[in-house]
């Protein structure tokens, strides 16, 4: 089975790193403040419930998120993480045609591929952004479209005006927007979100989850928004019954309660995206503007930047596999301060070696 993601530290080359603690990876966005104590602690204190199977309704988890978003209990839907809520969706619909960016997170267009759909897809230009024209391509018929605020792998942000005419259009012509927000929490800019926007559009659906901004992707718990109480029953009918474990939904509510802990994220997520994206572009890299925990670069010419920073002990992202993209374009995790100088050295010592290692009319 090809791995499609991030995060796979399990592979049998790395256990030298991970026996000594010194494997880094930034292949995988998670918040660098790790679990928030108070996560940890409601999970421990989650496991005598254990012996009982969850409630299937979500209730207490509902309840909170509810408060949270200031959103009814019945426009609430979780699920076994983000990515299990997009399978649902696409399970509960199955559209005859769906509206995807490229690039942009496979998993929408993997679900997609389960229920026969067909795929349109809206090619980003060379800046990877989502520009007016999106608007021509929902002229098309989709029953569905995706669209990742901020962009995955990229971290650009949508422009909010245009954003605005994209929900219009698609309430017009009755296409099911689906708008994943899992990565806005950490661009500090939480008032791009359409989440308010649910009780007015019926064909909006809103994708969260716990797991980048709580650091808690071992525990598995996504969530979504909607005002369509059809689409939301239908995507609970298309999942098991026991979707959010115990302790992951204990796990939520408790992650709600981490303000402090989430201002203080974003501000050192803001800082280190500064720091790093001058130290990447010091050493010739073209580095997008993203806003979320991650940056997006383009290594000219250099399609094994991977491979080099293994030995390392150090993982990023190879985007080759992105719809629109090669293997010159990678990702990386913005990080602590001490981790984020690790990568920029190794970095800086692969890019020489590369130099090096070239034939000498290649180099002039």
């Amino acid at each position: 089975m090809e791995l499609q993601h991030g995060g796979n530290i399990y592979d049998g080359s790395l256990e030298h790193f991970r026996r000594e603690g010194t494997l880094l990876d930034f292949s995988a966005n998670i918040n660098p403040l790790g679990i928030p104590e108070g996560v940890r602690r409601a999970v421990t204190e989650a496991l005598d419930q254990a012996v009982h199977y969850p409630d299937p309704l979500c209730r207490r988890l509902k309840g909170a998120l509810s408060e949270y978003h200031k959103v009814p209990e019945d426009f609430l839907i979780c699920g076994n993480g983000g990515a299990d809520l997009i399978y649902r969706l696409a399970y509960a619909l199955r559209p005859k045609r769906a509206l995807l960016t490229a690039p942009t997170f496979s998993e929408y267009e993997e679900a997609l591929k389960q229920t026969g759909t067909e795929l349109l897809f809206y090619r980003m230009g060379a800046d990877l952004e989502v520009r007016e024209d999106i608007l021509e391509r929902m002229e098309e018929g989709p029953d569905v479209m995706f669209l990742c605020n901020p962009n995955n792998p990229t971290g650009l942000l949508t422009d909010q005006g245009l954003l605005d005419r994209i929900l219009k259009t698609a309430e017009r012509l009755g296409i099911f927007l689906v708008l994943d927000e899992c990565f806005l929490d950490f661009t500090g800019q939480e008032e791009r979100s359409l989440i308010a926007k649910t009780g007015e559009y019926a064909h909006l659906f809103i994708l969260k989850s716990f797991t980048k901004m709580y650091a808690m992707p071992g525990i598995r718990l996504g969530y979504g928004i909607s005002g369509c109480k059809a689409l939301l029953e239908g995507m609970e009918r298309a999942g098991q019954c026991w979707g959010v474990s115990v302790l992951a939904s204990e796990a939520g509510i408790a992650a709600l309660k981490e303000r402090a802990y989430k201002e203080k994220a974003v501000a050192l997520v803001r800082e280190e995206r500064r720091r790093l994206k001058e130290k990447l572009e010091c050493q010739g890299l073209q580095v997008w503007d993203g806003q979320a925990d991650y940056l997006f670069f383009r290594a000219p010419g250099i399609t094994d930047l991977y491979e080099r920073l293994l030995p390392e002990g150090i993982l990023i992202r190879r985007c080759g596999n992105y719809r629109g993209l090669d293997g010159e374009y990678y990702r990386v995790a913005v990080k602590t301060r001490e981790e984020n100088v690790r990568l920029a050295e190794a970095m800086e010592r692969a890019l020489k070696k590369i130099v090096l290692d070239r034939p000498a009319d290649v180099k002039g």
